[in-house]
């Protein structure tokens, strides 16, 4: 599960990368609970929050199913 979920964070990546953030896959656990952290303009925008869960968790759960929740590591 662990490449899909990196192929899925390569397809959003550019995204963040325009506004000069990024994503970085942290870990995935058996029981679908992605860690990742945000970097760059990410890291610490009032923003992010937001960004994790509906944008990076959402487009997750669509491309690879089994992913239940995402976290900031």
């Amino acid at each position: 599960m662990r490449d899909k979920v990196q192929s899925a964070l390569n397809k959003i990546r550019p995204t963040l990368q325009k506004d000069g953030g990024d994503v970085v896959l942290i870990d995935v656990s058996n029981d679908g609970i992605v860690k990742v952290q945000l970097t760059g303009a990410c890291d610490g925008c009032p923003m992010s929050q937001a960004t994790l869960k509906n944008g990076i968790e959402k487009f997750l759960k669509s491309e690879v199913p089994e992913v239940k929740r995402v976290e900031a590591a």
